[in-house]
């Protein structure tokens, strides 16, 4: 900032006075100036990074009900093998006519789930460059919401979600009527409903993070990212 000293003498303290208030709203303009350059400039980055956000929770929320979809499909079959065995088992059937059943749908007994990759590139850079601090505090407690559901619902899968099965007695047990051997059948239908489980508790969490992410969208949730 540049400051004219006065070209002529003060002659009174009217003409310092004026020089003087004339001095202080440059000041002030040109402070002002500034402040709203930087506003300006703020609040452009805060729109940029929100519309990258949304573009890319409106990806991850594609994602998610892709495979909440796909999984239903996945484990129908699981279910339907269960079923049978778990009413012939209560019928009183014999042993050896369910592991003749086992072997003709063994390839259904199988845990498959469909998981999304999920993506958190935009909302880091917005976190690491500030522009995130510049947002609408609710639009940001949203967004804030959203991506950290997906880390939860992400290190669920990772972690967690193996918890509901016990891997080596489902690999026993796959290994058995790979080999055409004998097989429990309550064991059995133990192992898949441990898998149902798995796959319905994937589900759940899927299906939360999928509210979740339409919470953060609102009206872009169902149609194109408007800003």
């Amino acid at each position: 900032m540049h400051i004219e000293p006065p070209n002529t003498r003060l002659a009174s303290i009217r003409d310092f006075a004026k020089h003087y208030l004339m001095i202080v709203l440059s000041i002030l303009t040109a402070l002002g100036l500034e402040a709203w350059i930087e506003h300006a400039h703020h609040a452009h980055a805060a729109e940029a990074a929100s519309l990258h956000i949304r573009t890319e929770l409106q990806a991850n929320l594609a994602d998610v009900r892709t495979s909440i979809k796909t999984n239903q499909g996945l484990v129908a079959p699981l279910r339907q093998l269960d079923d049978a065995v778990a009413r012939d088992i209560r019928d009183g059937v014999p042993a050896a006519t369910i592991n003749q059943y086992i072997q003709a749908h063994k390839e259904d007994f199988r845990l498959s789930i469909n998981w999304p990759t999920f993506a958190s590139q935009s909302w880091d850079v917005a976190v690491a460059n500030q522009s995130a601090s510049w947002m609408d505090d609710a639009v940001l407690r949203r967004y804030s919401v959203a991506y950290a559901d997906l880390r939860e619902t992400s290190d669920w899968i990772s972690h967690d979600g193996t918890l509901l099965i016990d891997a080596p007695a489902v690999e026993r047990l796959r290994t058995r009527i790979a080999l055409g051997a004998t097989v429990d059948p309550l064991d059995f239908v133990n192992a898949a409903r441990q898998m149902i489980n798995t796959s319905a508790e994937t589900q759940s969490h899927l299906q939360q993070l999928e509210s979740h992410l339409v919470t953060a969208l609102g009206k872009d949730a169902e149609s194109g990212v408007h800003g």
